[in-house]
């Protein structure tokens, strides 16, 4: 069996269909209590989530602290952690109370760093942030034109002269067991399949009931290379759970009456939206988990309980019929 059919198989038992995003611990656009945020992770842990995703950039360090905490009290060998580099955190009294829209993070200035240094740096901090003497998968944060602009070549070069080279030798060598990009936008990813040998990629918003951007390009290469896919993003920031935001920007007019659209069908056939944004995300033979941010424990019971609604196949043949749906997208269960 080659390296990557094991890295597949691994992590998808690890992972679960549903996962915790932990932006929202490090203060994500308002603060959450010290309670309210180790109350929500042990909701996720009690309806049977065993996967977690942070990064340093969640609040300066806050959201690592904090989920590290929350699962001190679990065995450790019961769930798997990923998070991520490509940004190191440097002490700085004098930042803001607001940084990156994250309010009271802790005293850290965040810097790019996708140099192999930079991830030996990274990874030793966050593990001692996360108080743990492992983590499971690590994903180079953020190598994208979005954050990087007419930049994110570059900084991609360095990466994969880097970042890339350093994580599969500390793969290789059992530190961590899993690589791969965390990403807002598919380019990236495709490249690193050209020039590296990842093992799973967390992109967000591109595979969703809105964007399907993913689905002709990222998703057969990776289901060609047997590297996982785990899907975040998947209400879009908001627009598919009842909000009016789209990549965390008031939605255009064409998504909201998009948006529009599929509740209408939602309706006739009695889903509730949420439930098949999330399923859709699901679907492709490649995903090996969806990740969806909560700030409380209803918020963490609503998204475990749209996972597992029944949605109708009649449901998803509508949408196809009427193009809302790509016709050869993979049909959830």
């Amino acid at each position: 069996m080659a390296k990557n059919d094991r890295a597949l198989l691994a992590i998808r038992r690890s992972l679960g269909p549903s996962g915790f995003g932990a932006a929202p611990l490090g203060n994500l656009f308002s603060r959450v209590s010290e309670e309210s945020a180790l109350e929500t992770v042990a909701a996720a842990w009690d309806a049977g989530i065993r996967y977690f995703d942070t990064a340093p950039f969640y609040g300066t360090g806050l959201s690592e602290v904090r989920l590290g905490r929350a699962l001190a009290r679990y065995p450790r060998d019961a769930f798997a952690v990923s998070t991520k580099v490509g940004r190191v955190l440097i002490p700085d009294a004098s930042v803001p109370d607001v940084q990156h829209g994250y309010v009271g993070g802790l005293p850290f200035r965040v810097e790019f760093d996708y140099s192999a240094d930079g991830v030996r740096r990274s990874l030793e901090a966050s593990l001692t942030r996360l108080g743990l003497a492992r983590i499971d998968i690590v994903y180079i944060h953020d190598v994208a034109q979005d954050t990087h602009g007419d930049d994110w070549q570059r900084q991609y070069r360095i990466a994969a002269d880097g970042a890339m080279q350093a994580l599969s030798r500390l793969r290789d060598e059992g530190v961590i067991g899993a690589w791969g990009l965390g990403v807002n936008r598919v380019e990236p990813c495709l490249q690193a399949l050209t020039d590296a040998d990842p093992d799973i990629f967390l992109i967000a918003g591109r595979y969703t009931l809105l964007d399907t951007s993913a689905l002709d390009s990222l998703i057969p290469a990776c289901e060609a290379r047997n590297v996982s896919l785990v899907i975040g993003g998947p209400y879009n920031s908001g627009l598919l759970a009842g909000g009016r935001t789209f990549e965390y920007a008031d939605a255009p007019a064409h998504r909201l009456e998009k948006t529009r659209r599929f509740a209408s069908y939602c309706e006739r056939f009695s889903v509730d939206l949420k439930a098949a944004a999330l399923q859709f995300c699901r679907a492709p033979q490649a995903v090996a988990s969806v990740i969806a941010g909560a700030r409380t424990v209803d918020e963490v019971r609503q998204n475990c309980a749209a996972m597992a609604a029944h949605i109708p196949a009649e449901f998803w043949a509508a949408l196809k019929r009427d193009g809302l749906i790509p016709r050869h997208a993979a049909q959830p269960a």
